[in-house]
């Protein structure tokens, strides 16, 4: 395919994937003023992330096999349908509980698309050419991130708009979508006749939630060392254990676990799990930083964090073009780690009265850091794997990073939860004052300026503790990258796939009545 030709049968695919990101982070600086109209607690504000997180995360590798297994097309249009009805009833929400609940649908959607742009973009483009293409995908990505907090802030600010309108957005964007998908997207349709393992989804669900409820409410409606914690922490690994036994005599494992054979996805996993936890778990608590600690609006919070896009965008987008021209890799995987692992511990320093000057270096690193290590580890997974197995495997590796994700932020919110009633008790003290709340998020300006001033304290020395958590983790994922051993980028889509009882019948999606043996001989 030529470059107009790839490009034309992309545009669908970044539209969705633009929708998406929008969509979803269109709602970041508007949750403080969301939570707080709900009266809700710094738990349901944690849970308002974790849930759609914890959705993708447990979607993501049944959306990767049945990529691997049914038209991708199909697929990518229904996950795109599914996010936006899940975006649409949230914006219908009247409590936090209602709003987590869609939330989770929203996450399911998010899933698809989360696994599928990745499958789809290695379907018709060869490794060699992919680390352009990615730059691509991660600039889209960046736009809808930059985007949508600013679009969200002015939402919010707009009073007869307000916040649920956020969630109406998208909606005559991803009609758009779905209409370009149709006419734009031609792929190879594959068709095998296996099921899904559903068991083996259910399993893992249920150990990833048990882990992420024992986080959440530990220390909180129970002491860190107590039965509860026992019971939900050795559930949690038994239903791991059995979901293992599952997956290896499963027929088409969800999860292959053949897969941790192969010491580059190994590695990779382990580094995608250690960047998702420190990622979503430092930065998703920034509009929060910007419009507690610092008293800004949700539209400036939108415009305090465009460092960090800026080097998401700069990162991710020059260096796959370098990718591309050298086809060398790892250099720039390494280069990434360190100065995420910078950033996240310059940001450790951050406090509600540090000068914007450093915090948009510091976020600028973390950004930089994110672009070179987010899509280049999915790239070298999908570098040493048959074509058949593109979509599991690629979803293995979105699946750890969102999993980090997801425990990141449980974890580090309950840790930031702790901490900021701390240091509120002790500023509280320090001014010979009694006050007592209900435990949902404040909103600074409604406070008397003494108590304004220790709570801003309180959230600023906080959030600057969680990042400074967030960086050992980040080390993890360099060191796992150090041991990731360079293989040179293959030239064709699919070097390694050969024949056998798991070679896939294709044929193109748009003509479906083409018999499979000319398909074959075409290619």
């Amino acid at each position: 395919m030529t470059h107009r030709q790839i490009m034309e049968a992309l545009s669908g695919l970044l539209l969705g994937l633009f929708v998406a990101i929008l969509s979803s982070t269109v709602v970041s600086n508007a949750l403080p003023r969301i939570i707080s109209d709900l009266h809700g607690s710094q738990s349901a504000y944690t849970w308002v992330v974790t849930s759609t997180l914890l959705a993708t995360t447990v979607s993501t590798p049944i959306w990767g096999k049945l990529a691997d297994l049914t038209s991708k097309k199909l697929l990518v249009q229904l996950s795109l349908l599914i996010f936006i009805v899940g975006s649409a009833a949230a914006g219908l929400s009247q409590n936090t509980g209602t709003l987590i609940a869609f939330r989770v649908v929203q996450g399911l959607g998010a899933g698809g698309l989360t696994a599928l742009a990745q499958v789809i973009l290695a379907t018709i483009i060869p490794p060699r050419e992919r680390g352009r293409y990615n730059g691509y995908l991660g600039a889209v990505m960046a736009v809808g991130t930059i985007g949508g907090p600013l679009l969200g802030g002015v939402i919010v600010d707009t009073s007869w708009l307000g916040w649920r309108w956020c969630f109406y957005v998208g909606v005559p964007f991803a009609v758009a979508a779905l209409i370009v998908l149709q006419r734009t997207l031609r792929l190879p349709l594959i068709t095998r006749d296996v099921k899904v393992d559903y068991l083996g989804a259910t399993l893992v669900a249920a150990s990833v939630s048990l882990l992420l409820i024992w986080v959440s409410l530990a220390g909180d409606s129970f002491a860190w060392w107590s039965g509860s914690t026992v019971a939900m922490v050795l559930g949690a690994v038994v239903l791991a254990v059995v979901f293992v036994f599952v997956e290896l005599r499963a027929t088409e494992p969800i999860i292959p676990m053949h897969f941790f054979r192969n010491p580059t996805l190994t590695l990779s996993v382990v580094a995608s799990l250690a960047v998702g936890t420190a990622m979503f778990g430092g930065t998703v608590f920034l509009s929060q930083y910007f419009q507690i600690a610092r008293g800004d609006s949700p539209t400036m919070a939108g415009v305090m964090t465009l460092p960090m896009i800026i080097g998401l965008v700069v990162s991710s987008t020059v260096i796959g073009r370098v990718i591309t021209k050298s086809g060398k890799w790892k250099r720039y995987l390494v280069v990434g780690g360190v100065l995420l692992i910078v950033g996240l511990a310059l940001m450790g320093t951050a406090r509600a009265d540090t000068a914007y000057g450093l915090l948009g270096v510091y976020m600028f690193f973390i950004g930089c850091g994110v672009g070179m290590t987010m899509q280049n580890l999915v790239l070298a997974v999908q570098n040493t794997v048959p074509l058949h197995e593109l979509g599991a495997a690629s979803s293995v590796v979105a699946f750890f990073r969102t999993l980090g994700g997801a425990v990141g932020v449980s974890a580090l919110g309950a840790v930031l939860a702790s901490k900021v009633g701390t240091y509120t008790a002790s500023g509280i003290a320090a001014l010979g004052i009694q006050a007592s709340g209900d435990g949902s998020l404040p909103d600074i300006h409604t406070l008397p300026a003494p108590l304004a001033a220790v709570v801003k304290d309180a959230y600023g020395h906080a959030t600057g503790d969680i990042f400074l958590i967030a960086a050992p983790i980040a080390l993890v994922a360099l060191i796992a990258i150090v041991f990731i051993r360079e293989i040179p980028l293959r030239t064709a889509v699919d070097d390694t796939a050969g024949g056998g009882e798991n070679a896939a019948v294709d044929r193109d999606e748009n003509t479906p009545g083409r018999e499979g043996a000319e398909a074959g001989s075409a290619r």
